[in-house]
Order: structure tokens, then C-alpha cells, then sequence
């Protein structure tokens, strides 16, 4: 750890469970997804019908997987550069067909530009658990 950061700070972040809690934190909006879409199927193809997905059950399938797998892979913190690879494509992806803020006016273009960079700010995060996960398996580093 850094000597500038105070001990005390240091010994919470360097702590195994601190990550888990960040790698389910980042995860869980993906995981819920994907669970309400597995046991509200309708609602799932629903939402592809919304954003102009056809046909909606293959995109359910697709969405539903990525977000299941790419969130347990991230969690269980085995493939998670895997996970976080998936669900960081899937996140850009999916930006520019859900939140089309460039299309909307008014508030609606303001909520829909805001959803839109915290998608950007969440492949961020994905990003940043693969280097913490590489250069926490490098001899010598951070340590």
C-alpha cells in the first residue's frame, strides 16, 4: 500500500472482504437484472421490445446470460477478468441503444446523458478490478 494513505485506511483496503463487498457492489445492478429477467421472462422481452431488440427472446437469452455469468464470475473473483470484460462491453454496447440521450430533449435529455456517463463510469470500474486483479498476482506490487 501507499505510505501516504494513514494505517488504518490502508489495513481496510488491503482487506480480502473490502474487495469482495467492492466486487458485489459493481456486480449487482447486472445481477438483479439478469435474475428479474430469468424469473420475469415476459418483462425481459418486454424490455428488449422497448429499446428495438428483435427478436426479443434471443436478446433476453443474450442479456440474461452475460449478466448472470459476468456477475458470478466477477463475485466468485475466478475469470474475473472475463466477467468484467463481458459486462464492461456489454455496459458501452448497450449505452448507445438505451440511453440515446442525443435523441431526447428537455429532462429527458438530461436524464438520459446522466444514465448515460454512469454506464461510462461503471466500465471504468470494471477496468479498474482487472488491474487491481492482475497487479495483486504480481510479485511485488502494492504490497
Amino acid at each position: 500500500m501507499n505510505q501516504s494513505v494513514p494505517l488504518p485506511v490502508a489495513r481496510i483496503l488491503d482487506n480480502p472482504v473490502m474487495l469482495l463487498i467492492a466486487r458485489i457492489c459493481v456486480s449487482l445492478p447486472f445481477l438483479v437484472s439478469g435474475l428479474t429477467k430469468l424469473f420475469d421472462w415476459q418483462a425481459g422481452e418486454s424490455e428488449m421490445l422497448r429499446t428495438g431488440l428483435h427478436p426479443a427472446w434471443a436478446f433476453t437469452v443474450a442479456v440474461t446470460a452475460t449478466q448472470l455469468a459476468g456477475s458470478i464470475l466477477i463475485i466468485a473473483n475466478r475469470g474475473l477478468w472475463l466477467g468484467a470484460g463481458a459486462l464492461g462491453v456489454f455496459t458501452v454496447l448497450t449505452n448507445f441503444i438505451a440511453h440515446r440521450f442525443w435523441e431526447a430533449s428537455g429532462d429527458a435529455r438530461t436524464t438520459q446523458l446522466n444514465s448515460f456517463l454512469e454506464h461510462w463510469t461503471m466500465s471504468a470500474a470494471f477496468i479498474l478490478m482487472v488491474v487491481v486483479y492482475v497487479r495483486d498476482r504480481r510479485p511485488g506490487t502494492w504490497r
